[in-house]
């Protein structure tokens, strides 16, 4: 039994690497500076590491620019006046797009271009465009209906 704790003993080990360090050898410094390099290696790159943690949870703002305690009739006179406004906005869009369109015909009459021509087929593209539009908007209603029914059905 004292054989095994003996080989487990650190000071005999260290006195084996003090018997031998003092001996006269030539190349006993840079032998140690070598041994000593792969552990600080291993320190100075674990000191060196940036570990990030977990990202603070974000608080929930609700947002308080609206009155709470405001009735449905003031709701809906809001709902009508941002209405108005966007028809108003739509309006002077269609208007400038016209003005456009007026201006590039005159431009294509001076150059002897076929603006009519050129019209129609903007009309064209004009009506599938908006055509395109109202089936993705009928298929998106209708998808939302099917959803909606699936989930009332459960």
């Amino acid at each position: 039994m004292r054989t095994i704790l003996s080989r487990f003993n650190p000071a005999s080990g260290i006195s084996d690497f003090w018997t031998e360090f003092r001996r006269p050898q030539p190349y006993r410094v840079p032998i140690l500076l070598v041994s000593i390099l792969p552990a600080a290696g291993m320190i100075w790159w674990g000191a060196n590491s940036t570990e990030y943690g977990e990202p603070e949870r974000p608080t929930i703002e609700y947002i308080t620019t609206l009155d709470p305690t405001r009735s449905d009739a003031e709701i809906q006179a809001e709902i009508r006046a941002n209405q108005e406004i966007k028809d108003l906005r739509a309006a002077e869009e269609a208007r400038i797009a016209k003005e456009k369109r007026e201006l590039y015909k005159s431009l294509g009459r001076a150059a002897g271009m076929d603006v009519e021509e050129i019209e129609r087929k903007a009309d064209a593209e004009r009506a599938a465009e908006k055509a395109a539009a109202e089936k993705r908007r009928a298929e998106a209603e209708a998808a939302a209906k099917a959803k909606q029914a699936e989930s009332a059905g459960q």
